[in-house]
């Protein structure tokens, strides 16, 4: 269960949040339907999902989908109307409970709204663990950039086989299965998902495979079992003429089962690129603490599409070459030394699928945290400074075109700059921090005390300061929630015997500290927004200050006339 911290939208307040979010962003309009989708409502309160049991049954040809869901779910408040997603123009054919009772229902766009009891006859409430069926069909949308825009992907390989995938992040799951698609609530339990295909293919799921019936009308039934809380957008299906090899790693938590699912033809290939899994999963648990997911175990899968960290079975579409699909996204070498897709979106399995943000707004959360685990592999394999130069060298990637976390609500993410300017941000937290024992121990700390929770932002950042004995939070709402990047602004004495610095272009109380460090010597700057000075000595005032500091510190460093 992943409802802690999760703020409840009523759906009384429809109109005053709509409102809001049309007065906190001119370029994007939002509707009723965005709240549905992004926020606690009334219909989503009161029952908390436990299990999912998926069954779907795609069909190549026509593009469409067959399937049905059932939801078991604690309802802890009386529900008389529940709200389940699934986004057109996929179309519900009935929703059952217990004993075949039938529901009512209504379409609302993306939304079906389920009467459970008589909005007026008065009842006995008890609370317990009830169960819904949804039967539904159609065509999903289908994805035409993956993973960007999301949806359905159909496809042939290079021998005219069908090769069937989904990526849904941001989307949402609903667009291909029903749900209640919010990310503060995962199955406790996990969930089963069972996958109907052509007998000559194979199908791919999530955690681990539990049977494949024996070929009946041209069809296998695969049913693979997640033990683990789930994303609903991590659940994934994949169909084609897969092969695949087992393995096994000495983890933190013991062994950890290996699978490898690649398309027949790229067996080789595939086995030779797929030897960075091992030192990725000990440099990512030696930063972050053990796999979250020991029982379902480690998996990589081929897909048409670049990537997505499906919790368990991380999609793969990489090309079978370092870096950014053959680029180094940092342009400084480093970037070419490994495979990005298998080092990043592995790296969701802890931020993303253990920690997971309660709301779309703090995706950065995901891929700020992810961004710098790309950073730590580097210096963990080529070291320290290998690793500050690729991190130096995303920068050139930031647009600070909007701020990095979006608008609550309405299931609107922030600024791509979540990613590497995140990671700036982290690397500027480290440097700050000073002591990089402590800043693991956090990195650690954040993954076992929310472990397999959703969390907002706020929980995380005060969390590191707490951690690491600085008040982070106006740093935070630097980098987080403007665009602006702070500027520190220093001039040494006539003399030669001071230095005299302050920030600006800042947020009110802005408080980095920062330390200037070479061969020769180390000039720590205390954080302050007006002018303070502080003695220095003759190497100090040698020292670069300019490239060095903002090397470390994501931030711009100014030499100023002197004022004595």
């Amino acid at each position: 269960m992943k409802l802690k911290g999760i703020i409840l939208i009523t759906g009384s307040l429809f109109s005053s949040v709509f409102s809001k979010a049309q007065l906190m962003d001119g370029k994007k309009q939002f509707t009723k339907a965005d709240t549905l989708r992004g926020s606690i409502t009334d219909f989503r309160k009161g029952w908390d999902v436990l299990k999912y049991d998926l069954t779907v049954q795609p069909a190549f040809e026509s593009k469409t989908i067959t399937g049905k869901n059932t939801i078991t779910y604690n309802e802890t408040l009386p529900v008389r109307t529940m709200q389940i997603d699934l986004q057109q123009p996929l179309i519900i054919d009935s929703i059952t409970g217990p004993n075949n009772t039938s529901y009512t229902f209504r379409r609302d766009d993306n939304v079906c709204f389920v009467h459970l009891r008589d909005s007026t006859a008065k009842y006995k409430f008890l609370p317990g663990i009830r169960t819904l069926t949804i039967y539904y069909h159609g065509a999903p949308k289908e994805a035409k950039r993956a993973p960007w825009d999301g949806g359905l992907v159909w496809q042939t390989d290079i021998t005219g086989s069908p090769w069937i995938a989904t990526a849904c992040q941001g989307l949402g799951a609903s667009v291909w299965w029903p749900c209640k698609d919010h990310q503060s609530d995962e199955p406790d339990n996990g969930m089963t998902i069972n996958i109907i295909a052509p007998d000559t293919l194979c199908a791919v799921s999530n955690g681990r495979l539990k049977h494949v019936s024996a070929a009946r009308k041209g069809n296998k039934t695969w049913t693979w079992e997640v033990k683990n809380p789930i994303n609903n957008y991590d659940a994934t299906m994949n169909i084609g003429k897969y092969t695949h090899w087992n393995d096994t790693l000495m983890g933190e938590a013991g062994k950890l089962d290996l699978q490898y699912w690649v398309l027949d033809y790229n067996l080789d290939v595939a086995k030779k690129q797929f030897e960075q899994v091992k030192p990725m999963l000990h440099s990512h648990e030696h930063w972050f603490g053990k796999y979250p997911f020991y029982e379902d175990g480690y998996k990589l899968v081929e897909t048409p599409f670049l990537g997505m960290e499906h919790q368990s079975a991380v999609a793969y579409g990489n090309d079978y070459k370092n870096g950014y699909r053959g680029t180094d996204l940092s342009g400084t070498g480093w970037g070419l030394k490994w495979d990005f897709i298998i080092i990043h979106e592995s790296g969701h399995e802890w931020f993303g699928n253990n920690i997971t943000s309660n709301d779309l707004a703090d995706m950065w959360l995901h891929e700020g945290f992810t961004s710098y685990s790309e950073t730590l592999y580097t210096e963990r394999i080529f070291g320290k400074e290998a690793a500050d130069a690729y991190c130096y060298g995303l920068r050139k990637n930031i647009k600070n075109d909007a701020t990095i976390i979006g608008i609550y609500g309405v299931n609107e993410e922030g600024s791509g700059d979540m990613y590497y300017k995140g990671g700036n941000m982290l690397h500027t937290i480290r440097k700050a921090i000073n002591n990089d024992e402590k800043f693991r121990e956090i990195l650690r700390g954040l993954n076992s005390h929310f472990y397999h929770q959703a969390v907002t932002t706020r929980q995380v950042e005060d969390y590191i300061s707490t951690r690491s004995g600085i008040d982070f939070s106006k740093v935070f709402d630097q980098y987080l929630r403007t665009t602006q990047i702070p500027v520190l602004e220093y001039y040494f004495s006539k003399n030669r015997q001071k230095i005299s610095f302050r920030w600006s272009n800042c947020v009110p109380g802005f408080n980095l500290p920062v330390i200037v460090r070479n061969e020769d010597a180390e000039l720590s700057l205390p954080a302050t927004e007006k002018w303070k000075s502080v003695p220095v000595t003759k190497e100090q005032t040698r020292m670069p200050i300019v490239p060095v500091t903002e090397k470390n510190y994501y931030i711009s460093v100014t030499a100023v006339k002197a004022k004595e």
